[in-house]
Order: C-alpha cells, then structure tokens, then sequence
C-alpha cells in the first residue's frame, strides 16, 4: 500500500471504521534510523489503533525503527515479509527474507525485546519455487519460537523474478485453505489472511472457517465505504453503521487544517475519490474532487460543493 496508505487516507478510514485497525505505509528502518525521516511517522490521535509497517533486514536497525515507532505512540510494530517489489528486493528486504527465515527470526526477536507493544509479522505463503507447504510451517514456527504471537499471510507466493508487483497480486494463485490448515498446526498463533477480499462477506466467510482476522487492501482503497462503513457492526459486532456522507462531513474540519498549515487539498481528496463508487452522482463527484482540487487555493469548499451534488443526484435518483 506504499504511496496509498498515508495519514490522510487513514484519517478518512477512521471516520468509516472506529474498530478495523489501521496499517501504514511500508516505512523502511534506514529512513528512520540513518535518514532521520521521522516526518513519515507523522499521524492523527483520532487513527488509533494504528500500526507502523516496517521494511528491513538489519536486525539491531530493525530493533532501534520500532523503539522508534513505539515512542511515536504506535500500537503495533509489523514487519513487512510480503512485498515483492523491486525497491525492497534491491534492499534485501521485503519477500526476498521469505528465503531467509532464521534471519527474519532474528529481526523479529530484536524488535520484541527493543519494544512493549505487539510486534507481528506480514508474509507470504512463499516465493518463487518454494513449496509452501513446507517453507511456511517453517517460517511460522521460527518467529514463534521467538516469540511473535500475530502474523498476516498473503495466500499467494510472491514471484520475485518475471512477475510486476501488480501481476504478483493477481496472478500467483490463492490458497486459503493452506491458511486453514496452518492454523490448525499454530492453534495459538493469531493468524490473518489477505489477498483478493474484496467485500465484507467474504471476509466474515473467512472469519467463519476459523482465522482470527482478515486484512483488506486494494478493496477498501478503492471502494472504502462499501467495506468500512459496516465492518464495526459486521465484524466487531460494536457500534452502528456509518455513511460515506457523514465521512466527508467530518473530514472538512480536518481539511481546513490541512491547508491553513500550507498542505494541498488534492493530497488529501486523492484518497475519496471512490467513497460514493457505484452511488447516482459517483461519476460527477470523481471529476470535481480531480479536476477541482489540484487547483491552486482550492479548499474544503470544493468537497462540501461535491457532496451537495452526490445529495442530489441521490434524491433524483429516488425520485425516478
């Protein structure tokens, strides 16, 4: 979710959902620990529960990132072993460590003795040739043998060589009931799955056949009201249902700030634009938000003049 998953999206997210958690952008432990980039853990108190996702391979870098990300008022530390991109392969980090499983052990125990909160770990089912059914049981019992007790695994492989980053989310084939037969082999390991969950029946089908959680992406990226607005009445079973309108509503506080402190309204808007997806006025409320908003001087005026026209085009909608 690099480049998608920043503070102002997660702020948006939060208006949805007051119980999913929330991850970051992968951030890597030199930017924070040699490069001093300690703007990119810049994050609202409304986001909690939040966790900080880290790249890295180095485990003492590792350790000294998440003492860092702790004392910046995270709730979680989560090593990212699943990304296949080129950035983190050239960096030894990322699926790569997949192929390196007593090394992330190391990372992951370092980073649990630096910290108090939880340290969890994001993988894959395995890389290139691996075979999964017999890499992951040994992935997973070295980070719990140390004693990682939450892990998040993308049911595909990552292919490393021949495939984008894109293709590696579509292409390598699910296997979800390799999830489930590792949960029977770690029944005390907090185990989640992720890849292609695309609205929230699916994921409570997932939940129903005895994982503990479940991770969504692209999904909740892009159509973030129809996964997040009744996930806490769904799937946490707390509180009631919330709408896209009411989002937008409170997030015009939050964009007035924004720009009074010298941000743009387009960093913040890139992020709703499918909040009203397959909605009457889904269309004109995409174009205004993207042609309105890189505007120089736009404000929050734009959005509230947006939401108006979603309004009434819902109410010719059901007038017709």
């Amino acid at each position: 979710m690099m480049d998608w998953t920043d503070r102002h999206c997660r702020y948006l997210h939060r208006q949805l959902s007051g119980q999913a958690l929330l991850y970051t952008e992968m951030v890597t432990a030199p930017a924070l620990v040699r490069g001093g980039a300690l703007h990119l853990l810049d994050h609202h108190p409304d986001e909690h529960p939040v966790a900080l996702q880290l790249g890295g391979s180095d485990p003492a870098e590792l350790a000294e990132a998440a003492r860092i990300g702790a004392e910046a008022g995270y709730d979680e530390i989560n090593l990212n072993v699943g990304c296949p991109s080129d950035r983190v392969q050239s960096g030894a980090f990322g699926a790569v460590l997949m192929k390196d499983p007593a090394l992330v052990a190391r990372c992951v125990s370092d980073m649990i003795h630096a910290i108090d909160i939880p340290v969890t770990v994001k993988c894959r089912i395995g890389v290139d040739d691996q075979d999964p059914e017999e890499v992951l049981p040994e992935f997973l019992s070295r980070i719990v043998a140390v004693g990682c007790t939450r892990v998040t695994i993308h049911a595909r492989k990552a292919w490393l060589k021949g495939l984008s980053p894109k293709e590696n989310r579509d292409i390598p084939p699910l296997d979800y009931e390799l999830m489930q037969r590792m949960k029977g082999l770690f029944p005390n390991l907090h185990m989640s799955v992720n890849g292609s969950i695309a609205h929230l029946g699916h994921a409570q089908d997932l939940l129903d056949s005895g994982l503990d959680g479940v991770m969504i992406g692209r999904a909740a990226y892009h159509q973030p009201a129809d996964i997040l607005c009744q996930a806490d009445r769904r799937i946490f079973g707390a509180g009631s249902d919330t709408t896209a309108k009411d989002a937008v509503r409170a997030m015009l506080p939050y964009i007035d700030t924004h720009i009074a402190d010298g941000g743009r309204l387009n960093q913040i808007t890139r992020h709703m634009l499918g909040l009203f997806a397959g909605c009457p006025g889904a269309r004109n409320w995409r174009r205004t938000l993207s042609t309105e908003a890189p505007k120089p001087g736009a404000t929050s005026a734009v959005v509230g003049e947006a939401l108006e026209a979603v309004i009434e085009a819902g109410r010719a909608a059901e007038a017709a």
